[in-house]
């Protein structure tokens, strides 16, 4: 992650954007958690992992070291009880794999192998309708999948980063290009916007 400005609010859409499928209607409940693996699988007869995209967690984990940054998920799904089980039951590990760029993520007095996904964001804006709504409470950038959601910045001046396969790191740094271009005359600001 670089040292670059970011702004205040960094928002992903789930579906297609974090994870690899729809929630409502891929995805079969209740959800399990396997001990051993730590992996999360639904409960179809040919069980499906529920899981990030592979640059997620690494995205996130940066976020994390990021106070200043606000993160959220802004999701219309109609399937909110499950998106948010999902999030809660995947883990992100504390430090990538291979130990590079380490990350001191500490729970109380101790350091943790993992966390559960929900704790690295701030706000979690999930529920059916527009994601007008859901920007209302949220403002800045926002990855999506889908381009009808394009109406956020048009109507409330947030940039939209459309991800087609998904957020990873190339689109997250072009949704960070993006926002700074737009926000260049905020530059001698001493805080980000």
């Amino acid at each position: 992650m670089d040292d670059g400005r970011f702004p205040k609010l960094i928002a992903f859409d789930l579906d297609y954007t974090l994870w690899d499928f729809w929630i409502d209607t891929h995805i079969e409940p209740p959800l399990k958690l396997d001990a051993l693996t730590g992996v999360v699988y639904d409960s179809a007869v040919e069980p499906e992992k529920v899981e990030f995209y592979k640059d997620v967690p690494d995205i996130l984990r940066g976020l994390k070291n990021k106070p200043e940054v606000t993160v959220a998920a802004a999701s219309r799904t109609a399937a909110t009880k499950l998106a948010r089980k999902a999030l809660e039951l995947i883990k992100i590990p504390a430090s990538p794999p291979g130990g590079k760029d380490i990350t001191n993520v500490f729970d109380g007095q101790r350091a943790v192998e993992s966390l559960p996904a929900n704790s690295f964001f701030d706000h979690l804006e999930i529920y059916p309708g527009s994601k007008i709504a859901h920007f209302k409470h949220l403002h800045k950038l926002f990855f999506d999948d889908e381009l009808r959601n394009k109406e956020v910045e048009k109507q409330l001046g947030v940039t939209f980063i459309l991800v087609r396969d998904g957020v990873n790191w190339d689109s997250f740094q072009k949704g960070l290009r993006e926002w700074r271009k737009r926000h260049s005359a905020d530059a001698s600001h001493s805080l980000p916007i």
